[in-house]
């Protein structure tokens, strides 16, 4: 796929549940925006700047692409492994940093400020994606993907178990909220807050578990399995305004590679097909309702006829 599919409805996509089709525009078709990147990761909308930033991970760079000209340059480089991204409720870039084993805060100025690299007095092993909530409180997860090997950072054993964090919008203490998932991955909001969703990408199959959000965000309570992934691989997702979630899906195969849609209950109801594994998605454009993909080598994105919740 170099374009936009010359045909309406797009055959690419795919309605597995009626319930879709309130979600989709029959004259909206998938477009490929670039190529070139080495793993894509981690993509977030500025509406102000009308612009996206994406990680390239393996490449070290944070390349962005311009809504008004259609062209990509690279924003920063190195980016230290850069991996995950999001805005706080000031406007600033949030980023996750393999290399450098830390969450970061690129200021107005364009300094950096370091929001979280230990915890318990030792070093995080690799922040790899966040969101933030409407207390100003960032979520992160923390697996090992990027001391693993020297392709996403640097190989280094590991002093702290994989976890996922919140840091406190106020004072900036760090909280472990969750230690027991085998490679903690993408990570969303439900529209109201009441819920997170975490994945645990490592497990066999790969399962999104929901957690109810307690004691005014301090607190997470209820663990529940809300989607086996069976041979699919969940990495990041969104969430939209009805509390869809819209998952990075794929394992190198037609009916597995692009995006996976679910209600949320966890109902699979509609599927992107895109010709590369997708890692993970944000919801941008004037309106949100354009859903950006970063997949593999590639920026894919769709107009769909939702809109994108708050805090991702």
């Amino acid at each position: 796929m170099t374009g936009q599919e010359r045909r309406y409805p797009d055959p690419a996509i795919r309605v597995l549940d009626p319930r879709f089709n309130a979600l989709r525009l029959p004259a909206a078709s998938v477009e490929c925006l670039y190529q070139g990147a080495r793993w894509s990761e981690g993509p977030l909308w500025f509406g102000d700047g009308r612009h996206l930033l994406w990680s390239d991970i393996p490449n070290n760079r944070i390349l962005r692409w311009d809504e008004a000209t259609g062209q990509v340059g690279t924003f920063r480089q190195p980016s230290n492994n850069a991996n995950g991204h999001t805005r706080d409720r000031e406007g600033r870039l949030v980023t996750c940093e393999h290399l450098t084993r830390r969450v970061t805060r690129t200021e107005y100025d364009g300094s950096i400020t370091v929001l979280a690299d230990r915890y318990d007095g030792k070093p995080l092993n690799s922040p790899n994606d966040v969101v933030v909530k409407s207390d100003g409180s960032i979520w992160f997860t923390d697996p090992t993907f990027g001391i693993d090997g020297f392709y996403e950072g640097e190989k280094e054993a590991p002093q702290l178990k994989p976890g996922v964090y919140r840091v406190d919008g106020q004072s900036g203490e760090v909280t472990l909220m969750i230690d027991d998932f085998i490679g903690p991955n993408g990570l969303a909001f439900s529209p109201d807050e009441s819920v997170l969703y975490v994945v645990e990408s490592r497990s066999t199959p790969r399962r999104i578990f929901a957690f109810d959000v307690q004691d005014g965000g301090r607190r997470l309570a209820n663990q529940r399995d809300l989607i086996d992934a069976g041979p699919g691989t969940p990495d990041g997702f969104r969430v939209d305004v009805g509390g869809n979630l819209w998952c990075g899906w794929g394992m190198g195969t037609d009916e597995l590679d692009g995006v996976r849609i679910f209600t949320p209950q966890g109902e699979a109801i509609g599927h992107i097909a895109l010709p590369e594994r997708c890692a993970n998605v944000c919801f941008g454009g004037r309106h949100r309702n354009r859903l950006f993909m970063a997949a593999s080598h590639g920026l894919y994105s769709l107009y769909v006829n939702t809109q994108g919740a708050k805090g991702g």
